[in-house]
């Protein structure tokens, strides 16, 4: 498999990172495998630095045999990189983040959310700062780049290959490594072929309202055990869920997530789609292109928080960002000329949503009603935020 080592600048992240260890004495970088963590890590040092960890090196974690005294005496900039698989560190950080001269700063890498973080607001509750990244964007990109991007997904050396082939032959090998390998490593006990198959059903409820019976009964084991592979591939940045936001209305509301491969090279590498052609036919494909468009939103436009929204009648609405107390609706229509339908109205008046802007794969902005736009998807790839 040949790589194409192009490097593409992310100089919003490295600009996001310096100024979290500014302001904190530990910042921790979370993302999926193999996303960019390490290289943007090596922008702000080397790895030959005697600052620099890698617990994937023996080397390191040797050192690390005693992390008090390794650590102690280092001052500037110190990167401990897959801190997932030593969590008994971030104890010994807080110690060393209460210094009170605060000769070091801690950024820390990780490959792994909810065990990762719950670590870490535990122990370091108060001194730490969070900066999540995933794959390239195609605000780092340009739009010139979305037809790939969709396709390969944004994990760097999935989009980079020389060709097609070479993509698809890294999909598969990030596939099975994060079963057969990291998953063992971080301590989960799940047989390889189950989750495997699981992943494999996930892509083809791409977008879905998630019901755990089905998967349950079609792997043979309990919904309780589904929930649990559900909540590892989360964990592991593999998956979104996309919580449903709930107003109070007497309309019964759909309480259940909806589910997304979040990388779509990965999902299309689930679903056998090897080719653009392929792509274009595949029953998936609407689903696949909300899902792209609601990644790019989520990981590039500020908020609180992101949810869903959809009622039992049928009414329904993609994406809602909380950014204080003003809520964002956000439709993605894979159409040549969006229009506006009885599920926005009735989004717009149930849940008092300020503004909705439709994501389409045009090229001209209008306005569909006083409050409601279409946006092209371009303008994901520029310099200006959908909601002012």
């Amino acid at each position: 498999m040949v790589l194409c080592m192009v490097m593409i600048e992310r100089q919003a992240i490295l600009s996001a990172l310096k100024d979290a260890l500014r302001r904190s004495r530990v910042v921790v970088l979370s993302g999926p495998r193999q996303c960019g963590k390490t290289t943007l890590a090596r922008a702000l040092l080397s790895e030959e630095s005697i600052n620099y960890f890698d617990l994937e090196d023996p080397v390191s974690l040797a050192r690390l045999d005693e992390p008090m005294t390794a650590l102690r005496s280092l001052k500037g900039l110190v990167v401990i990189d897959e801190v997932q698989r030593r969590q008994d560190l971030f104890p010994v950080l807080r110690v060393l983040a209460d210094r009170k001269t605060a000769p070091a700063r801690f950024l820390i890498l990780g490959s792994a959310s909810g065990n990762l973080l719950q670590q870490s607001s535990e122990s370091l509750a108060g001194r730490v700062e969070y900066v999540t990244i995933g794959g390239f964007t195609l605000f780092e990109l340009g739009i010139s780049t979305q037809p790939m991007l969709w396709r390969r997904g944004g994990f760097p050396l999935s989009y980079l290959a020389k060709t097609e082939a070479d993509s698809i032959a890294w999909r598969k090998s990030f596939v099975r490594t994060l079963l057969e390998r990291d998953f063992p490593q971080w301590g989960v006990r799940v047989p390889v072929a189950a989750l495997q198959r699981f992943w494999t059903m996930l892509a083809h409820y791409h977008g879905q309202t998630w019901n755990a019976a089905e998967p349950a009964r079609s792997l043979g084991v309990s919904e309780s055990t589904i929930r649990r592979y559900l909540d590892l591939l989360t964990d592991a940045m593999m998956i979104r869920q996309l919580q449903p936001w709930h107003a109070n209305l007497r309309k019964r509301q759909v309480k259940a997530p909806k589910v997304y491969v979040r990388d779509t090279g990965l999902l299309h590498q689930l679903l056998g789609i090897d080719t653009a052609k392929a792509l274009m036919s595949h029953p998936k494909l609407g689903a696949s292109w909300e899902g792209f468009v609601i990644e790019q939103i989520v990981m590039t436009e500020p908020h609180d928080e992101a949810y869903f929204w959809a009622t039992h009648q049928g009414a329904e609405i993609d994406l809602i960002l909380r950014r204080g107390d003003r809520l964002l609706g956000v439709e993605c229509k894979q159409t040549d000329a969006p229009s506006l339908t009885p599920s926005i109205r009735i989004a717009i008046e149930d849940l008092d949503l300020e503004r909705v802007v439709v994501i389409y794969p045009g090229d001209k902005r209008y306005s569909l009603s006083e409050n409601v736009e279409a946006i092209p998807l371009e303008e994901l790839g520029q310099n200006q935020p959908l909601f002012q």
